[in-house]
C-alpha cells in the first residue's frame, strides 16, 4: 500500500481507540501501535479488528496494541501527522485503572523506553552478524579499514547504549533528556572507562568510588534518570524562579553524577550481575527442560506482546557476558510459526487462506516478524499454532543444550542467521530447521485441513445471531438529551454507535435490557442482549478520571442481568463538585448491524421506559 493511503487508514484507528482526546500517548514497536489510553470504555475493539490492515488488537501491558505488521512505521507517522496525539511520552506517574497493576506498569515503562530505540539495535545487530560472516569466511581482514568502520557502525549503538537509554528513559520519566544524556556521557567518559580498565583507585571527597564498566549497560541509568526525574520536580518547587533555569541543570548534574557513580551505579550493578547469574544458574541446572520451556511459552509472549520484559535481560546479558542466549533459545519460534503456516499454505485450496498465509509465512522466515502468521493463520485456526509451539519448545532444548548464543540484539530469520556463529551455530541452525520442517509437515499432515474454515464461519455466524426488533429502556430518570449535543466528539459524532443521552436525577443506574455483562468499569457497562444487541451505558464525560471515586459497580463481566437490575450507582453531587459533566450516554455499539436505531422525541425519561428502537 502506498504511503499516501496511510492517512485513511490513520483515521480509522484514531476513531477506533476513541479519538485523539482519550489517547494519553503512542509509541510502536516493530509490528505494533501501542496506545496508552485514558477511558478504554471509549475504546471500539470490535471496529478496529474489522479495519482492512489490522491484523488484530491486543490488549496487554497496560496498552492497547494494535497490530499492523511490517507497514506500522508508516502508519504510526500517519497517525502523528493526522492527529493531536503525541508520540510516546506517558509519565509513568500518571494515574490509570491499567497501569495499577504492577505488571502492566513494568511492561508499559520497558516498552517505552526501548521501543524507540529498536531499529538502531536491530539494524545495528544485523550488521554484526554480517561482519562475523565476512570474517569467518575470509572476505574481510579485521585490521582493514572497512572492517573497523563498519564495526564501528555496529557496536557503537551498544558500546553507547547508556546514552540512547538516558535519553527514551528521560521522555518516559518526564526527566530533561539532555541532562539525562549528559549523566550517562559521564558514566561511559573515556578518562572514567580508563580509571575502570587500568584498575585504579578513585575517591570523591574522600569517599571510595566503586569503579564499574558502563558501557553497554541498562539498569544503571535507567535507575538514575528516574531518580533524576523526581530530583528535578523537586529542585522545580523549592528553586526561585529567577534561578532556575541555570541552577536546576548544575545541580541536576552536580548531585547525580556522582550519587550514580557512588550508590546507583554500584548497586545496580550487582542487581545486574544477579539477575544475569540467575538466568545462566537456570539454563545451567538443566538447559534442556529450561529451553524446552522458554521455546514453548515465548509464542504466547509474543502474541501478548510480554516478550518487551524480557529485553533488559537480554541486553544485560551481553554486558556480562559478552553474548545473550536467551533470544537464542526463543529464537527459533519465529521459524517454528512460518513453518506453521507454510503448512496451511500448502494445505488449503481456499484462496483467502492462502493470500494470508503466504505473505505471513514469508515475512516470518525471512524477516523474523510473526504477528502476521500467529493472528492471521495460525492462532485463528489453534492446531497449527500448539504445532508451532511444540516445535519451538523442541528446538529451544536444542538450542540452550548447545550453548549457542549472540553478541547482539537480533530477531531470529534467515536473514539474520550469520550473527549466530561461534559457539553452538550448527546445533542452532539445526534447531531451526527442525522447528521450520517440522511445523510445516506435521501442520499439512494433521494440523490443518479446509474443514476448519467453514468451522470458523459456522462459529461466527452463531456467535452473531439473527437480529431481531429490541427495544431498550432508560437507566435512569432524567431529561433526554440528543446524542448530537452531548459535548464529547467520540459520542456525539456516532464513534461508538448510535443512540441517546440522559441528564440524570438520581445515581442508581439500571439494566435496560436482559443481557449478559460484557464490559464493567466503575463509570461504564457493556450488555449483550440475547437477540445480539451491544448496549453500552456510560456515565458522564470524562468520569474515567476519577478513577471509581464516587461509584459503586454491583456488576461484573460475565453476569446475566434482567431489565430493572441494579448495574451501578454514583454518586452524582460530588462528581458534579469535581467539575465533571455527568450526562449519560446510552449507546448501541453494533448500531451498523441494525437496518436503523430510532431513539424517543419524549424529553423527560423514568427509568424503565423505552428510548431506543433496534430496527433489524
Amino acid at each position: 500500500m502506498a504511503k499516501k493511503n496511510y492517512d485513511e487508514l490513520a483515521k480509522k484507528i484514531v476513531a477506533g481507540v476513541g479519538g485523539a482526546d482519550n489517547v494519553n500517548s503512542l509509541i510502536h514497536c516493530a509490528t505494533r501501535l501501542r496506545f496508552q489510553i485514558k477511558d478504554p470504555a471509549k475504546v471500539d475493539k470490535k471496529r478496529l479488528n474489522q479495519t482492512e490492515k489490522v491484523i488484530t488488537v491486543v490488549e496487554a501491558g497496560g496498552q492497547f496494541q494494535v497490530v499492523i505488521g511490517n507497514a506500522v512505521g508508516d502508519v504510526y507517522d500517519s497517525i502523528l501527522a493526522n492527529s493531536s496525539i503525541k508520540a510516546g511520552d506517558t509519565d509513568l506517574d500518571t494515574k490509570t485503572n491499567n497501569d495499577k497493576n504492577i505488571i502492566n506498569l513494568f511492561m508499559s515503562t520497558i516498552s517505552g523506553i526501548f521501543a524507540p530505540i529498536l531499529g538502531a539495535m536491530t539494524g545495528a545487530g544485523l550488521l554484526k552478524g554480517f561482519l562475523i560472516l565476512f570474517t569467518t569466511m575470509g572476505w574481510l581482514a579485521t585490521d582493514t579499514g572497512t572492517y573497523r568502520i563498519l564495526y564501528a557502525a555496529a557496536d557503537g549503538v551498544f558500546t553507547f547504549l547508556p546514552v540512547f537509554l538516558a535519553y527514551t528513559s528521560a521522555k518516559k520519566f518526564k526527566a530533561d533528556p539532555f541532562i539525562a544524556v549528559a549523566i550517562a556521557s559521564a558514566l561511559v567518559y573515556p578518562d572514567l572507562t580508563g580509571a575502570f580498565a587500568a584498575k585504579e583507585a578513585l575517591t570523591f571527597i574522600k569517599i571510595p568510588v566503586v569503579l564499574v564498566s558502563y558501557t553497554s549497560s541498562v539498569i544503571p541509568i535507567i535507575f538514575s534518570v528516574y531518580v533524576l526525574s523526581k530530583l528535578q520536580k523537586g529542585l522545580h518547587r523549592i528553586l526561585p524562579e529567577i534561578i532556575k533555569n541555570i541552577f536546576t541543570p548544575l545541580l541536576s548534574l552536580v548531585i547525580m553524577v556522582p550519587s550514580t557513580f557512588l550508590v546507583i551505579g554500584p548497586v545496580s550493578d550487582i542487581a545486574g550481575k544477579l539477575l544475569a547469574g540467575g538466568y545462566t544458574t537456570l539454563v545451567v541446572f538443566n538447559p534442556i527442560i529450561a529451553g524446552f520451556l522458554l521455546g514453548l511459552i515465548w509464542p504466547a509472549a509474543v502474541m501478548f506482546g510480554l516478550h518487551w520484559g524480557f529485553i533488559p535481560i537480554v541486553i544485560n546479558n551481553i554486558s556480562q557476558f559478552g553474548r545473550d542466549t536467551l533470544f537464542t533459545i526463543t529464537g527459533p519460534n519465529n521459524f517454528a510459526q512460518a513453518g506453521a503456516t507454510l503448512g496451511v499454505f500448502l494445505k488449503t485450496k481456499n484462496k483467502k487462506v492462502k493470500d494470508i498465509a503466504g505473505p505471513a509465512a514469508i515475512s516470518a522466515v525471512l524477516a523474523g516478524i510473526t504477528e502476521p502468521a500467529i493472528y492471521g493463520v495460525t492462532l485463528k485456526y489453534k492446531k497449527p499454532f500448539f504445532i508451532g509451539a511444540f516445535f519451538s519448545g523442541i528446538a529451544g532444548a536444542i538450542t540452550a543444550a548447545v550453548g549457542a548464543g549472540t553478541p547482539a540484539v537480533v530477531g531470529t530469520s534467515l536473514l539474520t542467521l550469520s550473527a549466530y556463529i561461534g559457539v553452538g551455530f550448527a546445533g542452532f541452525c539445526a534447531a531451526c530447521a527442525i522447528a521450520y520442517f517440522g511445523s510445516a509437515i506435521c501442520t499439512y499432515l494433521f494440523g490443518f485441513n479446509d474443514k476448519m474454515i467453514l468451522e470458523e464461519v459456522e462459529a461466527e455466524a452463531s456467535a452473531s445471531p439473527v437480529k431481531m426488533e429490541e427495544e431498550l429502556a432508560a437507566p435512569v430518570n432524567g431529561t433526554r438529551i440528543p446524542l448530537s449535543e452531548v459535548k464529547d466528539e467520540v459520542f456525539s459524532g456516532g464513534g461508538l454507535g448510535k443512540g441517546t443521552a440522559i441528564s440524570p436525577e438520581s445515581g442508581m443506574f439500571f439494566a435496560p435490557c436482559d443481557g449478559t455483562i460484557e464490559t464493567s468499569y466503575p463509570h461504564a457497562v457493556g450488555i449483550k442482549t440475547d437477540q445480539g444487541a451491544e448496549v453500552f451505558i456510560h456515565v458522564g464525560l470524562d468520569t474515567v478520571k476519577l478513577e471509581g471515586k464516587y461509584f459503586e459497580l454491583k456488576v461484573k463481566a460475565g453476569d446475566r442481568v434482567k431489565k430493572g437490575d441494579l448495574l451501578l450507582s454514583a454518586d452524582l453531587e460530588s462528581i458534579k463538585r469535581e467539575g465533571y459533566d455527568v450526562t449519560t450516554m446510552v449507546l448501541v455499539t453494533n448500531s451498523n448491524e441494525y437496518e436503523d436505531v430510532l431513539t424517543t422525541e419524549k424529553k423527560l425519561v423514568i427509568a424503565g421506559d423505552t428510548i431506543i428502537q433496534c430496527i433489524p
